[in-house]
């Protein structure tokens, strides 16, 4: 390392460098300012080409340079340093940062260089005095569109909140709302907030979610850290709500108690109990009920509740307590459920039967439950005993086991055909 005095305007700037967007004018007047008062306090410092070229690079300074040359001078002394491994992009970066500090956009651009060249984020938060969550949050700016850093660049930002919005969602979301709510030419000023909330997402975070690690998987979700939230907390969420209220569903149902029900959030996010029980706030007693239930949140919260006591049967005098009338944890099944139950079983012993061969017991079998069935048909596949050429076919086979006086007479090939032919079985 030694000390020279060169030229300022024969300095060549460093395409590498830290700052890539403009520092405020303000700073930049008070740097000319002192430098023309006491000059430049701490030398720039300089590297040789690494081409091998004449002259200095500039590898931290460039403001200092640029305000020398504006000041007029011929001449200010510079600190040449052997080239590094990483081009000097560290030194510049901390030296940039211990002057004027970097906007978040820059920060992230010198970083992500930084790492390019092998640099860990753990060495770079060691080196720039930053936790490591802090350079991951930084580098979440790589998720955000250019043309969206390109502003914020300018000074524009964000706040963290809707940064952090922004920076969850996909580059294609971005763009279709960058393109409705950016800047117009009248206006230095973009709405971050139109921009995040035109973006945001519900989130159901793990730190709310009663399901282990079983059922995350069971159900496909994975977590997300919210980078932006404070280091002690669990900060992993979701965005897969339809997948996180299956998974606490799943829980409450394998966990309710002996005498619980799952219940509905209503409107306000109350329990909807059964109907006359009253709701009980304070210490419950071993014979009241538990309700749980999601609130807005996805939150699996209970509440206890007591039923009105048993009425005693009046006219008799006898003591036998009422049932009390609980809801189920399913719904009975309608007669139009249990119609399209049968039509499904139906369809399904049918075309096991088309498929097996039958033999003469299981024919008498058949022949039994197809008058013996409530929702199961064994009389009506393939248009065997549907409708009027169906119902004909069936008499024209009955037929053929009587004789000419109307006795029963047949052999056990014309009894087979007759008995397939009622259940609609191929012939």
């Amino acid at each position: 390392m030694e000390i020279k005095f060169v030229d300022p305007r024969a300095l060549v700037e460093n395409p590498d460098k830290a700052r890539r967007s403009k520092s405020s004018p303000q700073a930049d007047a008070l740097l000319l300012a002192t430098i023309k008062a006491v000059g430049i306090v701490q030398p720039p410092v300089v590297a040789a080409q690494p081409d091998g070229g004449n002259g200095f690079i500039i590898q931290a300074g460039h403001r200092r340079v640029k305000q020398a040359v504006a000041a007029g001078l011929e001449e200010i002394a510079v600190i040449v340093r052997g080239a590094t491994e990483d081009g000097g992009a560290m030194r510049s970066l901390v030296e940039t940062l211990a002057h004027e500090g970097l906007n978040p956009v820059d920060q992230w651009r010198a970083i992500e260089r930084l790492v390019a060249i092998g640099w860990t984020e753990e060495a770079i938060a060691v080196a720039l005095a930053l936790s490591v969550r802090q350079i991951k949050k930084l580098r979440l700016l790589a998720n955000v569109l250019p043309a969206m850093l390109d502003h914020m660049a300018c000074g524009d930002m964000p706040n963290e909140s809707q940064l952090r919005t922004i920076a969850a969602a996909s580059l294609e979301e971005q763009r279709q709302v960058w393109k409705a709510h950016k800047r117009s030419k009248g206006d230095p000023q973009v709405s971050w907030w139109s921009v995040a909330n035109g973006l945001s997402k519900t989130r159901m975070y793990a730190r709310d979610a009663s399901f282990d690690d079983e059922l995350t998987q069971a159900y496909g979700i994975s977590w997300i850290e919210d980078l932006f939230a404070p280091a002690d907390e669990d900060s992993r969420y979701t965005t897969d709500v339809e997948a996180y209220l299956g998974a606490q569903q799943e829980w409450m149902t394998r966990n309710l108690p002996k005498k619980g029900v799952i219940a509905e959030a209503n409107t306000w996010g109350q329990p909807e109990l059964p109907k006359k029980a009253e709701r009980v706030y304070g210490k419950p007693k071993k014979s009241d009920h538990i309700a749980m239930y999601l609130d807005r949140d996805g939150k699996v919260q209970t509440v206890h509740f007591r039923m009105p006591e048993p009425k005693s049967a009046k006219g008799n005098g006898s003591s036998d307590e009422e049932a009390v009338a609980m809801p189920k944890s399913r719904p009975d099944v309608t007669r139009k459920g249990i119609e399209m139950i049968g039509d499904f079983r139906t369809d399904a012993l049918h075309e096991a039967l088309g498929r097996a061969p039958i033999e003469d017991d299981a024919l008498m079998a058949l022949l039994v439950l197809a008058f013996a069935g409530q929702n199961v048909r064994v009389d009506s596949a393939n248009g065997g005993g549907d409708g009027y050429y169906g119902n004909r076919r069936i008499a024209r086979h009955a037929a053929a086991l009587f004789d000419a006086e109307g006795k029963l007479s047949f052999d056990m090939e014309t009894l087979r055909v007759a008995v397939r032919s009622m259940l609609g079985l191929p012939l």
